[in-house]
């Protein structure tokens, strides 16, 4: 008797359901979702994010610190730039084609009808770059 109510019971709970269409709706604004959403999603992921933002390390010198460090960049640049002009001068203006080697720089310099053309291929490397001066 007890499966007969049971199998009862469950028949007429059958009928009684109903059932419904099930839909998707999307949280973020940016796939649809409610655009008051968005306020709270950035909240949640910042609150979430272990990362740190990189600080500029000039905001934090002292003057004495900064000039220290303008001094010696403009050290290097003068004895580089002085390097340069000293390799420049061994080997022209660029004004004559030919090709010429610096360490593991060769330099191509040629004159084309686009300009002149400088191809410089890092041998140790294979990396090539081309500098074209127009006419």
């Amino acid at each position: 008797m007890k499966h007969i109510n049971f199998f009862v019971f469950f028949i007429a709970m059958m009928g009684a359901t109903q059932a419904q269409q099930l839909t998707y709706k999307p949280i973020n604004p940016a796939f649809g979702g409610d655009t008051f959403n968005y306020q709270w999603l950035l909240s949640a992921a910042s609150a979430q994010n272990g990362h740190t933002a990189k600080t500029n390390s000039r905001e934090e010198q002292t003057e004495l610190e900064s000039f220290g460090d303008n001094l010696n960049r403009q050290i290097l640049s003068q004895l580089s730039r002085t390097l340069l002009n000293a390799q420049v001068e061994s080997i022209g203006d660029f004004k004559e084609e030919g090709t010429f080697t610096f360490g593991s720089l060769n330099v191509e310099v040629f004159e084309s009808t686009e300009g002149l053309v400088i191809n410089i291929l890092d041998t140790s490397t294979g990396e090539t770059t081309q500098v074209i001066v127009p006419n």
